[in-house]
C-alpha cells in the first residue's frame, strides 16, 4: 500500500536529476520545484519522500531566503524534514576547520536521536558531519566529539550548556539553530539554560521554532531573539488527524489493569504495535511485569532508565521485536514510529495539549490508528476538558444513543480478567510493585494540574451511571453477551415513578392513603419541577455537546506587534484574522471568546500562577528593603509561619551574560581530560585524523598510489612542519627513549644470565 506522501527508499531518481531547467523551474509542487542541489534531493529521494507536505511547501522556501519562522503544524506533519532540508542547502558541504555551524535543540533523548537518525539518511549524500549531546552519556567521549569539529550538533540543552562552560566552547560560528517543539523546552523551566546558551550565539545567526502547538502570545518564545519573523499556523482546525479514531472507556481505578488487558487481548490485533501511557515510572515497571506474567511481550522506557537500556529497548519495539511498548510521557513528544497503530492512555493526561501529543504518536502521514483512553471517575473533568478544548462533541454510549465515543467495557470480560490477575497479584515481588505504584500514585495526583472550574461544575450533572457498552464490542458478539449488558444497563436507569410507601404498602394503609393524597395536591408541581429539569438537561447538553466554533487567532495589533509576515492556509480569509472594533462610547462587557478553552490548553504561563508568585511588602519603605523582605520570608504551610529563605544564589555561579546558574555546570573534567590525552592531541590541534588526511591530500593534488611517490609526500610534510615540538610531541619522544632504555636493559640482563649458565 502506498501512503501518500511517501514511496518507496529504492525509486528510480534518474529522471528527476536529467530533468532540464526549464523543467524544474515549473510549479509542480514538489522538492525539485524548490531549487535543492542535486545532492540534498538525492537524499530526499532515497529516504522515501516523494510530495512534500504543507509545513514543509510553507516554511523551506522562506528558511532558504534567510528568514526566522515560528512553525505550528498538527503532529506528524513532517516538520523535522522541514528544517533539516533546508539546513542541508545552506550548509553545502563538511568544513572541518571550521566547527560547529548549525545547532539543534530538543526536549528529550529518544527526539534528539530521532532527529540525528533523519540527519544520517536525508544527508547522506552531503557529506556533513553531525553529533549528538546528551545528558547520561560520557563527558569525556563528548569532549572528543567536540574536538573532531561536527558541522551540525544535535543535542539536550543542559547537558550542551554544561559542555559549553567546560570547555568554555565559542559559538561563533553557529549560523543556524533550531528548536525543536520549542513549547515544550521552556515548559520544562530550561529558560535560564536556554537564555545562557542564545547569549553564546552570534546575533547575526537564523533561528527557526517548530512546535505541533504555539500559544496565541507568543511571549516566552520571543527571549529566543528573533529577528522580524514569520508565523506559520497551518491546521489549526483539526488538531487530531481525521484518520485518527478515539474510543473512551470509564472504569474504576481499581479495574483499570483488567480493563487494559480486554484491550490488548480482545480489541487490539496481536500483529499490531501499540504504546501504553502510564503516569510514572512506577507505573510503567509494575504494568511491565503484570504483562510479562500474562504472557504478553512488552518493552518500557521512562526517564531514569539507564540510556543504554533505553536505546535496546526501543529498538527492541521498532523492529518489530516485541509489539508492545510502555511508556512514560518522556515518548509524547516528536517520537517518530512508522507503523504504530495504536495508543492507550493508562492514566489519563491532565492537560489537553499532552493529549494531542501523545495519540499523536499513531495516524501519521496518512496512515489511520486508534487511540484509546481509560477514564476513571477523578479524571471525567480532565475528559470534559479535553472535548472544550478539541472543540467536539462528547457523546455518551446510553441505551438510546448506542454509537456514542465514551461507553465502558462489558462486566463479564473484565471479571474474566479480574479472576486470572488474582494469582499474579498473589505473588510478593508483584505486590511490593502495586504498593510502590500505588504510593506513587498518590504523589502524582498531588502535582497533576487540576482541570477548569467550569468542567468541575459541568461534570457533576452528567449521566455517567447510565453510560452502556461502548459499540466497539459490539464486534466480539460470541465472547460477551450484548443482551444481558443492555438489560442490566436498563435495570440502572429504571427509577420508580412512586416512593417506597406507594409500591410496597398495601392500599388501605394509612402511609399509602396520605402519599396517594399528597401527591394529588402537587401533581401540577411535581409535573413542573420534572420540566424544568429536563429542560435544564437538554440546554446543558447543547452547551456541552455542540462542537465549539472554528478558533481565532490574535487580532490585528497583537499579531503586528510579534510578526511583520502571517502564513495561514488559502482556505482561511485574512479578514478573519483581525477583530474589527467598535466604534463610540468604550463600555464594559463581560465576555469570553468561543476559542478561550482551545487558549487556555496551549499557554506556557498562566496568569493565576504568575500573580500568585507576585507579593508586596508594605512595611519596608525603600526599594532596597523591599527586596530584602521579599528574600528573607517565605510561607510555610506545613508549619504555618513565615520561614527564612535560603539565599538564592547560593552554589550558583554567574555567566558572562550575568546569568547565575549551578555551580556544578563548572568543574575540572575537561582540564583533567585534556592532561590525559595530551598524547593523542598531536600539536595541539583539534582535527581529526580523517580530516587532517584530506587536507594532506588536498594539499599534494591529484592522490599518487605508488611507493616513491607516498614517500616523497612524507618527506614534503616533515619538511612543512615546524622544528619546534609541542607538548604532545615531547611526552611521545620521552616515552620511547624510556621503552628502548628498558628494552636495553632486559637485553643486558638476558646476554649476562646466558653466560653464567654457559660456564
Amino acid at each position: 500500500m502506498e501512503v501518500p506522501g511517501f514511496e518507496a527508499g529504492d525509486t528510480n531518481d534518474e529522471a528527476i536529476f536529467n530533468m532540464k531547467p526549464s523543467q524544474k523551474s515549473r510549479k509542480t509542487g514538489g522538492f525539485q520545484s524548490m531549487n535543492l542541489s542535486i545532492t540534498v534531493l538525492k537524499g530526499i529521494t532515497k529516504r522515501g519522500y516523494k510530495q512534500p507536505t504543507p509545513i514543509q511547501r510553507k516554511t523551506i522556501p522562506l528558511i532558504l531566503e534567510g528568514r526566522d519562522i515560528v512553525g505550528m503544524a498538527r503532529t506528524g506533519s513532517g516538520k523535522t524534514a522541514a528544517f533539516l532540508i533546508p539546513m542541508f542547502e545552506k550548509l553545502k558541504s563538511r568544513q572541518a576547520k571550521t566547527g560547529a555551524r548549525a545547532l539543534i535543540l530538543s526536549p528529550t533523548r529518544e527526539l534528539a536521536l530521532q532527529t540525528l537518525k533523519f540527519i544520517k539518511e536525508i544527508g547522506r549524500f552531503v557529506g556533513l558531519k553531525a553529533a549528538v549531546i546528551l545528558g547520561g552519556d560520557s563527558m569525556e567521549d563528548q569532549f572528543s566529539v567536540i574536538h573532531g569539529n561536527p558541522d551540525v550538533i544535535v543535542a539536550t540543552p543542559g547537558r550542551f550548556l554544561h559542555i559549553c562552560i567546560e570547555m568554555e566552547l565559542k559559538l561563533n560560528c553557529v549560523e543556524y539553530v533550531v528548536f525543536d517543539e520549542a513549547d515544550r523546552l521552556f515548559e520544562m523551566g530550561l529558560s535560564e539554560q536556554l537564555g545562557e546558551i542564545l547569549t553564546r550565539l552570534p546575533d547575526a545567526r537564523q533561528t527557526v521554532l517548530f512546535s505541533a502547538t504555539l500559544p496565541k502570545v507568543l511571549v516566552e518564545f520571543s527571549k529566543a531573539g528573533l529577528s522580524d519573523p514569520v508565523l506559520i499556523r497551518l491546521d489549526l482546525e483539526s488538531k487530531l488527524p481525521e484518520e485518527l479514531k478515539l474510543c473512551f472507556f470509564t472504569v474504576r481505578h481499581e479495574e483499570k489493569v483488567a480493563a487494559l488487558l480486554v484491550l490488548l487481548k480482545s480489541v487490539v490485533k496481536k500483529d499490531q504495535q501499540t504504546v501504553v501511557f502510564a503516569a510514572t515510572k512506577y507505573h510503567v515497571e509494575y504494568l511491565h511485569t503484570i504483562l510479562e506474567q500474562m504472557g504478553l511481550e512488552n518493552a518500557y522506557i521512562y526517564s531514569d532508565l539507564d540510556p543504554s537500556a533505553r536505546k535496546i529497548n526501543a529498538a527492541k519495539f521498532s523492529l518489530g521485536k516485541v509489539k508492545i511498548l510502555i511508556v512514560t510521557d518522556v515518548a509524547a513528544r516528536g517520537i517518530d514510529i512508522p507503523q504504530l497503530d495504536n495508543v492507550i492512555n493508562f492514566n489519563f493526561p491532565a492537560k489537553p495539549k499532552l493529549f494531542v501529543h501523545r495519540v499523536g504518536r499513531c495516524a501519521r502521514a496518512g496512515r489511520s490508528g486508534t487511540a484509546y483512553s481509560l477514564v476513571a471517575s477523578n479524571e471525567y473533568a480532565h475528559l470534559l476538558d479535553l472535548h472544550l478544548f478539541l472543540g467536539r462533541p462528547m457523546p455518551l454510549a446510553t441505551t438510546t444513543n448506542a454509537d456514542g465515543a465514551i461507553g465502558r467495557i462489558p462486566q463479564s470480560l473484565l471479571e474474566d480478567q479480574m479472576s486470572s490477575l488474582l494469582i499474579v497479584e498473589n505473588r510478593s515481588d508483584v505486590q511490593n510493585l502495586q504498593t510502590t505504584a500505588d504510593n506513587g500514585y498518590k504523589q502524582y495526583l498531588r502535582s497533576r494540574q487540576a482541570a477548569s472550574a467550569e468542567s468541575n461544575r459541568n461534570v457533576k450533572d452528567l449521566p455517567w451511571s447510565s453510560v452502556s457498552v461502548h459499540p466497539i464490542f459490539g464486534k466480539l458478539v460470541e465472547r460477551v453477551n450484548l443482551e444481558g449488558e443492555h438489560f442490566m444497563d436498563r435495570m440502572k436507569a429504571y427509577r420508580p415513578q412512586g416512593t417506597i410507601f406507594e409500591i410496597c404498602g398495601k392500599n388501605k394503609s394509612q402511609e399509602y392513603l396520605a402519599m396517594k393524597e399528597k401527591r394529588a395536591a402537587h401533581k401540577q408541581k411535581i409535573l413542573d419541577h420534572r420540566r424544568e429539569l429536563e429542560e435544564k438537561m437538554a440546554a446543558k447538553e447543547q452547551n456541552l455537546f455542540q462542537p465549539a466554533a472554528k478558533l481565532q487567532t490574535s487580532n490585528e495589533e497583537d499579531i503586528s506587534r510579534g510578526f511583520s509576515d502571517v502564513v495561514v492556509p488559502k482556505r482561511m480569509r485574512m479578514d478573519s484574522l483581525y477583530t474589527r472594533k467598535r466604534k463610540g462610547r468604550d463600555v464594559f462587557v463581560p465576555y469570553a471568546s468561543e476559542d478561550r478553552h482551545a487558549e487556555e490548553g496551549l499557554l506556557v504561563n498562566n496568569f493565576q500562577k504568575e500573580a500568585k508568585r507576585a507579593e508586596l511588602e508594605l512595611v519596608a519603605d525603600s526599594e532596597q528593603a523591599l527586596k530584602m523582605t521579599k528574600q528573607m520570608k517565605r510561607w510555610d504551610r506545613k508549619k504555618k509561619k513565615m520561614v527564612n529563605v535560603e539565599d538564592p544564589r547560593k552554589g550558583k555561579i554567574r555567566t558572562e551574560s550575568g546569568v547565575w546558574i549551578p555551580a556544578t555546570y563548572k568543574t575540572n573534567r575537561y582540564a583533567d581530560w585534556k592532561e590525559k590525552t595530551k598524547k593523542t592531541i598531536i600539536g595541539g590541534d583539534d582535527i581529526d585524523d580523517e580530516d587532517r588526511s584530506a587536507n594532506r591530500n588536498a594539499f599534494s593534488g591529484r592522490k599518487r598510489y605508488t611507493h616513491w611517490a607516498k614517500h616523497n609526500e612524507k618527506v614534503k610534510t616533515k619538511q612543512m612542519k615546524s622544528e619546534m615540538k609541542s607538548t604532545g610531541q615531547i611526552l611521545k619522544a620521552r616515552e620511547i627513549a624510556e621503552r628502548k632504555k628498558q628494552r636495553s636493559k632486559k637485553k643486558t640482563k638476558r646476554t649476562t644470565k646466558r653466560k653464567k649458565t654457559q660456564k
